[in-house]
């Protein structure tokens, strides 16, 4: 488990002012994403009507999750206190299975590589990849 240095923070921050503006898109080709390529993650949406990636429900989930993450980043210096409620909420009313945040981090992190193919360098995956690994670990913490 690797720590978020001062370094990978600022790296996060100043990415993530890149990513704004075209967060739901984001979101929604992230979430929409994971659907298709990992097919066990439509278990938890099994009430929606559609869930192709064209869907009104796939892409408004989406934008939340993304709004989300947006929000990790506002809270990036104790992830784990500024995550609780979302920890709790998936964790106990939900039931989602901890390992589906690792599959959403690493579907975000395709969209954001092929989104922004100059800014998404070798040293923002790295930064990202942790963060995104420090949020998954924050929504776990209700499950242990």
């Amino acid at each position: 488990m690797t720590s978020l240095s001062a370094k990978d923070k600022d790296r996060v921050r100043a990415f993530w002012a890149k990513v704004s503006g075209k967060e739901d898109e984001i979101g929604s080709n992230a979430f929409s994403r994971m659907l298709v390529v990992y097919p066990q993650t439509k278990t938890y949406f099994s009430h929606w009507k559609d869930l192709s990636p064209a869907s009104a429900q796939v892409q408004k989930h989406g934008k939340t999750v993304i709004a989300a993450v947006a929000d990790a980043v506002t809270k990036i210096d104790d992830l784990t206190a500024g995550l609780l409620s979302l920890s709790e909420l998936h964790a106990y009313k939900l039931r989602v299975d901890p390992g589906n945040f690792k599959i959403l981090a690493h579907n975000l992190l395709v969209v954001l590589a092929i989104k922004f193919p100059k800014d998404f360098t070798p040293e923002v995956h790295v930064a990202m990849d942790k963060f995104l690994a420090a949020v998954a670990r924050a929504l776990s913490e209700k499950y242990r």
